[in-house]
């Protein structure tokens, strides 16, 4: 009888193959999707998702993606506060902190300051005006560095929790960004997670428990990279259900390697 024949060895490769050929591996949500949070925002890409920043992104801009069946989630950063950002008077200044070291003009901001709290429910508001589907607040995870306010993980859990619950109230959907290490505390709150560098790090184990639950990951990784590593994170992106690709770290739209492309 001609065709396979079942020895052990042939019976892995040919499982091997066919599982790949099939997309084996874990299940997960497969939304494309892009990240722009500078620059003129490229609207022409084929994805399902958008993440654009808030204030960058005008009403009409938003209205054009939504008209083209794009879902368009709106960042802002929810941690820190940023000089240049149009509501940057309105924050009490007992609530703005330390610098933050890596970005130029941003501070860590008191998270349990009422004050605080207010404006970015202002900023949820002007998300849910402007048209965005979701947002993607920014800098939950400040707990993990010298703010000048002490503050804990049980600081910005309740915060996180906050800004869900008032997010939900309006209809938003709304992504934990980072924050590995309260993923199994805040899962049920959150409706997608953007991670940053997962795979670089090796803690994309942390967000296991949003893709087990049917909720997509979105995950950045930046350049550089060669074409074999980022063939290497992409076999581990599609075998561990990230949705990952790869930008410049200005995140401008100058770099977009996603993943799903050679998958």
């Amino acid at each position: 009888m001609s065709g396979f024949s079942a020895t052990p060895y042939k019976l892995l490769l040919f499982l091997f193959v066919f599982l790949t050929a099939c997309g084996g591996g874990r299940e997960f949500p497969k939304i494309t999707w892009y990240i722009q949070l500078e620059g003129k925002l490229d609207t022409t890409k084929n994805v399902k998702l958008y993440d654009v920043d808030l204030f960058n992104t005008s009403d009409q801009v938003i209205k054009e993606l939504k008209a083209k069946g794009k879902t368009v989630i709106c960042y802002f950063s929810a941690g820190t506060w940023e000089d240049w950002r149009p509501d940057a008077q309105e924050f009490p200044k007992e609530a703005i902190g330390k610098p933050y070291k890596s970005w130029d003009g941003e501070y860590f901001l008191d998270v349990r300051n009422e004050k605080v709290r207010e404006i970015m429910v202002k900023r949820l508001k002007l998300a849910k005006q402007k048209g965005c589907d979701g947002v993607d607040p920014d800098n939950l995870d400040t707990y993990q560095y010298d703010t000048g306010f002490n503050l804990t993980k049980e600081d910005l859990k309740d915060y996180a929790i906050f800004l869900s619950k008032e997010a939900k109230k309006l209809g938003l959907k709304i992504g934990l960004k980072n924050n590995g290490i309260l993923v199994k505390e805040l899962l049920n709150y959150f409706d997608f997670s953007v991670v940053e560098e997962c795979h670089k790090y090796k803690d994309c184990f942390y967000y296991y428990p949003f893709i087990n639950s049917g909720k997509p990951v979105f995950n950045i990784e930046y350049e550089p990279m060669s074409e074999g590593e980022f063939l290497e994170l992409c076999r581990q992106a599609k075998e561990e259900g990230f949705m990952t690709a790869v930008y410049n770290k200005a995140l401008d739209g100058r770099v977009f390697k996603p993943c799903w492309e050679v998958w």
